[in-house]
């Protein structure tokens, strides 16, 4: 009998390209208007300052959701197949998929975030209160492609998994940043990684519905101003990665709902004319002139069940919180 103690699995696959993602900013700057995505909000102190957006009042979609699994997590287990491969997309902590081990008992962990470092320390702890669970940390940025890579795959196998049913749980309404054309490429992908596996497969997710304004527009502009640190914080990381000067008190935090496209948009706003420089180049920006840095898509209901459809999914089955704020859908792949 073996008394070693048994070790997450890493893989890599995200490489990190400096030229590419100076290439990236530099082109997004150059827009009318100017547009910086979503993921240069996360550096280490943003990640930090949204995990405090999470504990605001104002903040609703944690906490609804994090509900919805606590009331209907048994529903939810009765729906999946047991011995599932728990498949956790832009899995950080690891909290929110640790809290399925128990009522699902899958036969293996594959934990997938940008960056495996990020995974180590978390994973680590986590195989250690689960000495038997096989548990794998994939650096993949899944936004661009989803798919298992044949040494995942190859693992699966070595851990008796080859043959499982695949359940893809994608939690936290981040759905809800790509377009609908992106989200719809997605689930397809998702989809596909689903029937990959034994039958019994399908996707468990997490999206944030269409409400007023008065509920959505303050989840995203808080009265303490920590979701416009949030978004400033954005200019500094801009600064490192491209030798800029941003200045982040000279830009204003927005934050509105836009209902013809319903979603929510976070803007910066130029306080005032000014000149951004950088080595080899220079942006200027008309007072009140905008750049925006993300989007957040709401649905309904009836919209995002149909998109499942559209993506191959059989008919879903939805739980959601009294107030009809947050939708946790079970999509069936078969």
């Amino acid at each position: 009998m073996s008394l070693e103690t048994p070790q997450p699995h890493f893989i890599q696959l995200h490489q990190h390209d400096q030229q590419a993602v100076r290439a990236e900013l530099l082109t997004g700057l150059a827009q009318m208007p100017a547009r910086v995505a979503p993921k240069f909000l996360y550096d280490a102190l943003g990640s930090r300052l949204f995990d405090a957006i999470t504990e605001l009042a104002e903040y609703y979609p944690t906490r609804t959701e994090a509900l919805i699994f606590s009331q209907r997590g048994g529903d939810m287990a009765r729906c999946i197949a047991p011995g599932s491969v728990l498949i956790d997309l832009g899995a950080g902590s690891c909290a929110k998929a640790a809290r399925l081990f128990a009522p699902l008992q899958p036969a293996a962990y594959v934990a997938v975030d940008i960056s495996v470092d990020y995974l180590r320390a978390s994973l680590g702890a986590l195989q250690q209160r689960h000495l038997g669970l096989p548990m794998l940390g994939l650096g993949q940025d899944f936004s661009s492609e989803l798919a298992l890579p044949e040494a995942a795959l190859r693992w699966l196998s070595t851990q008796g998994a080859a043959a499982a049913p695949r359940t893809v749980f994608y939690p936290g309404s981040s759905i809800g940043n790509f377009t609908p054309p992106e989200a719809l490429k997605l689930l397809r992908q998702a989809h596909a990684l689903c029937v990959g596996g034994g039958s019994g497969g399908g996707l468990l997710i997490g999206v944030d519905r269409v409400k007023p304004k008065a509920v959505l527009e303050p989840a995203y502009d808080d009265a303490l101003g920590v979701t416009a640190a949030f978004n400033r914080n954005l200019l500094l990381h801009v600064n490192r990665v491209l030798g800029a000067n941003f200045d982040p008190a000279q830009w204003d935090h927005v934050a509105l709902f836009d209902e013809a496209q319903s979603r929510i948009e976070m803007h910066l706003q130029a306080r005032s004319a000014l000149a951004v420089q950088w080595p080899q180049g220079e942006r200027r920006f008309a007072a009140g002139e905008r750049i925006h840095t993300e989007n957040s898509y709401k649905w309904t209901p009836e919209a995002f069940a149909a998109l499942l459809s559209e993506a191959g999914f059989a008919p879903a089955t939805q739980w959601t919180d009294s107030q009809g704020w947050f939708s946790v859908f079970w999509a069936p792949a078969t």
